[in-house]
């Protein structure tokens, strides 16, 4: 199974992330964790690029931003994705598709056909996705707070960051099957219990 968290800025994605993975491990489930932008050695390359180094002069055309995401998510999938689902792994991922057409859609004005059809060049998609809602201000509030490097895409305006927002639920009402949008303004404890009773109702039974 492959299961995808997703969110704006300061919604706890990476830290629900590390949780939810421990749960299935206790659980008896064989488990992999990763992350997007990265997740294999090309894609961690690429993830350092498009957060933490500054745009080249000018900046990127929203097409070539979102082609790099693409380009890292297709080095991902070859190479950690396909072989961990293939093992019979259950698959725990900080970001995917989603963001890019949150992000490079609705917050940065992409063009949703181009990106549904490179996302159909990747050609997975998840079982199940978590969608972790936090308002723009509390989520300013957990960045203010988190230590370490902070990425570009914190850094821009609020208006982008709402058209995200609004990106993700927008997301969420059209494909209500496959995704979970869940209020991440609870403690740590109470959002990881909320996702994974939103998770544990999709899983197959833990093999012997």
């Amino acid at each position: 199974m492959f299961i995808t968290l997703e969110g704006g800025e300061g919604a706890g994605k990476s830290t629900q992330v590390r949780l939810l993975a421990n749960r299935l491990a206790e659980e008896g489930y064989p488990v992999l964790r990763t992350r997007e932008p990265g997740g294999s050695p090309g894609a961690e390359a690429l993830r350092e690029l498009l957060l933490y180094r500054p745009a080249p002069e000018g900046g990127w055309t929203t097409l070539t931003e979102t082609m790099l995401h693409v380009a890292a998510r297709a080095d991902h999938v070859a190479r950690t994705l396909r072989p961990a689902l293939a093992a019979g792994l259950v698959v725990v991922c900080d970001r995917f598709t989603d963001s890019t057409v949150a992000y490079q859609g609705y917050g940065q004005g992409a063009d949703q056909a181009v990106i549904g059809v490179l996302s159909g060049l990747i050609g997975l998609r998840p079982d199940v996705t978590v969608i972790l809602s936090i308002s723009h201000e509390d989520g300013q509030q957990r960045l203010a707070g988190r230590a370490g490097r902070h990425d570009r895409y914190e850094s821009f305006d609020e208006a982008f960051h709402q058209r995200v927002a609004q990106g993700y639920r927008r997301i969420a009402a059209a494909e209500p099957g496959r995704c979970i949008e869940l209020s991440a303004g609870g403690d740590i404890e109470q959002v990881a219990a909320l996702v994974w009773d939103a998770v544990r109702q999709r899983l197959p039974p833990p093999s012997p």
